[in-house]
This record gives structure tokens, sequence and C-alpha cells, in this order.
């Protein structure tokens, strides 16, 4: 069996939350999905609010904390994402957008990225189109066709066999799917020699 990381972003500030509910609902789909085309996901779950101020102390003074440094690793180091966001203000949250700015500019090139979001109510559902999907297309992310939105009416009595589950799982096959056929996540050295030493004395 393959094996792949999964890093989950969560971007909800309660505990607990829904956006860190659809968050484990999604990626235990993936999980599900990816392990019927033979792959095995490492899920591992980055939680926002615990780096609230590590990534605020990130963009004031250019230099991450341990613990903030780990989570940029592990979202360069992954074959996927999945992005949940709570939404403010009909767009992302602060602190969502405020974490992928810290990142490497070229972090999520190309990278498969499922976008979910979370909110009170319905009407807040093209934030999906209008505020996250040109966020991950402008950082060059392969977007996954399916998002998935959730309002709170979706959390009823009825919603693990309602309309969520189904987006959630059509989402999650896309993902696997996208995990499946490509190469494991390489992540490049920027202090590696890309020269022969001895090349580089020569025309000196």
């Amino acid at each position: 069996m393959k094996q792949r990381k999964l890093v989950v972003i969560s971007a909800g500030l309660s505990q607990p939350s829904s956006t860190r509910l659809l968050a484990d609902q999604l990626s235990a789909a993936g999980g599900r999905a990816a392990a019927q085309l033979g792959v095995h996901l490492d899920v591992q779950v980055v939680e926002l609010r615990d780096l609230a101020h590590d990534i605020t102390d990130n963009m004031l003074t250019g230099y991450a904390k341990p613990a903030l440094k780990q989570a940029q690793e592990a979202v360069t180091a992954a074959d996927a994402l999945i992005t949940v966001t709570p939404v403010f203000s009909a767009s992302y949250s602060g602190l969502f957008k405020s974490f992928f700015d810290v990142l490497d500019k070229d972090a999520l090139v190309d990278k498969p990225v499922l976008l979910a979001a979370t909110a009170g109510t319905a009407r807040h559902s093209l934030v999906l189109e209008h505020a996250l999907r040109p966020l991950f297309s402008y950082l060059r992310a392969a977007i996954i066709p399916t998002s998935v939105f959730a309002a709170s009416d979706d959390w009823g009595a009825n919603s693990v066999e309602g309309p969520l589950r189904g987006r959630i799982d059509r989402a999650a096959a896309e993902l696997a799917r996208e995990v499946e056929r490509r190469e494991p996540a390489v992540v490049t050295d920027p202090f590696a020699l890309t020269a022969n030493f001895e090349d580089m004395l020569k025309n000196l």
C-alpha cells in the first residue's frame, strides 16, 4: 500500500468548533477513499488557534518559532491538504489568511488542496468561490473541484446521511484520486549544492 501525508488545516477559534468537526469528517472520508485506492494517508491536524501568537510574531519579525516552523514544514512536505476556515465578514478568517501569508511562496505549488468552510448560515456558501478559490489559485495549488460548505443547519439530526455527507464523500474521493495518481511530495533542501564544486572553481 502506498504511504502519503495529508495535512489538515483547521482555523476554528472555539473548542469544540464546527470547523474542526468538518475537518475531522473530511479527513476521515479522505482516508477511507484513499484506502480503497491502495493508499494509506498519514493524517496530521494543524490547529491554527494554537499557533495564533506565533503567526503574528512571524509576520512582525520574519522568524517562525518552533511550533509554527513545524507546521510550516508539515505543509510543505504534505502530499495533500484539507483546509477549513470559519467565515468572518463574508470571507476567510484573518488567522487562516495569516497562516498562508507566512508560508514559503512555493509551498503549495501543484499540491492537491480540498477547500472547506463553515458559517452560521448558508448565505455565506459563495465564500468558497469568491475568496478561498482565488487565494489558492494565486498560491498555485491544485484545487480539488468539489469544495465543502457547512452551515449550522447542516449539523442537524439527519446530517450524517444528508446533503453534507454527499459533498464530503465526493470531495474526499476527488482528493484521494489526486493523491493516488501523484508521486510523493519532494522537499528541496534550500542549502543543498545544485552544482558540482569543482566545476564552480573552474569558473573562477
